[in-house]
């Protein structure tokens, strides 16, 4: 890890600032009903990258927002579920959601990133300090608890929801993935036809299958079709399917499992997904300081199909 980041800016200086974005405080999401209206918030962020963390259960389906994500990374978590980090720049929604707590994974994929905001439900306390240390800007509910509302149209814990527009985080109109390095362009030579591909947790599935009409991929998870607030189905232009080492980490829940750690630092094979065919690639990433690189097989960077990307990583 870097050594610890310099404080954050006081709530009192930004409040100047917080005033005049008292006006975005209004703006509701599609599915998630307020309870409570969100007043300024007075925590303000420089970042270029948000980054939240999303539940993924059945409960807290549909998310709100995840379609205007610039990448969307699905992670395994404890007893085999899956969660999701959305990345966004291009285009930040007004509500995201619900949020759910970081990981220690989490950490190590953003340092990808120049000194993201990731916000968060929380943490347990002995991940607390590593978090406090990472080169990121932190933002879960006690750090800045007008940026957060709880939803109506579901129980607690999976109706937390990030109101970006109260940070302030405006977009930036340049998509996440450009920020490490990740370029778009045409499809490379070769590749296999693909119509279907299935990824599979201990207790989590996704399947991605190719929409010639909609030149997209149609994403199903645990066996349904994922769809937005708005019913319309969550679709990627390009998914990564990227094999990693998953040990086990020192952290663990109340029920006792332990905490999966994914190693996005190291090398091995990953199949990309675009424009109805399958791409044997190999990623790369020497260290926690560096962006992963995609290499084709001949030795050529890989290139991905302008829109959303998803990345879901593979056990080996």
């Amino acid at each position: 890890m870097r050594t610890a980041r310099a404080k954050r800016p006081a709530a009192a200086s930004l409040a100047t600032l917080a005033l005049l974005i008292v006006a975005a405080c209004g703006g509701g999401g599609g599915g998630a009903q307020e309870t409570t209206p969100a007043p300024d918030n007075r925590v303000s962020s420089s970042a270029r990258v948000l980054a939240v963390k999303i539940d993924n259960v059945g409960a807290a389906r549909p998310p709100t927002g995840l379609e205007q994500a610039d990448i969307v990374y699905l992670e395994q978590v404890e007893a085999g579920l899956s969660r999701i980090l959305a990345v966004y720049s291009s285009d930040v929604p007004p509500v995201i959601g619900p949020v759910r707590s970081a990981r220690e994974s989490d950490l190590e994929l953003l340092r990808q990133f120049d000194r993201p905001t990731l916000a968060y439900s929380g943490a347990q306390s002995r991940l607390t300090p590593l978090i406090e240390a990472a080169p990121l800007n932190a933002l879960s509910p006690s750090e800045a608890p007008d940026a957060y509302f709880r939803g109506s149209d579901r129980p607690a814990p999976h109706n937390l929801y990030l109101r970006p527009g109260n940070i302030p985080h405006p977009d930036s109109g340049t998509n996440a993935a450009e920020d490490i390095g990740l370029r778009f362009g045409p499809a490379p030579a070769g590749g296999t036809t693909a119509n279907e591909r299935t990824v599979r947790y201990p207790s989590a599935s996704f399947a991605f299958t190719w929409s010639a009409d909609q030149k997209r991929w149609l994403v199903e998870m645990d066996g349904a079709p994922a769809r937005t607030t708005e019913g319309d189905r969550l679709a990627a232009a390009t998914v990564v399917m990227q094999e990693v080492t998953v040990r086990p980490s020192d952290f663990g829940d109340r029920s006792g499992n332990r905490t999966p750690f994914t190693e996005t630092v190291g090398s091995g094979s990953a199949t990309v997904l675009r424009d109805g065919k399958a791409y044997d690639t190999r990623w790369s990433r020497d260290d926690a300081e560096s962006r992963t690189t995609f290499t084709a097989p001949d030795g050529k960077r890989m290139l991905f199909a302008s829109g959303q990307m998803w990345v879901v990583y593979v056990a080996r």
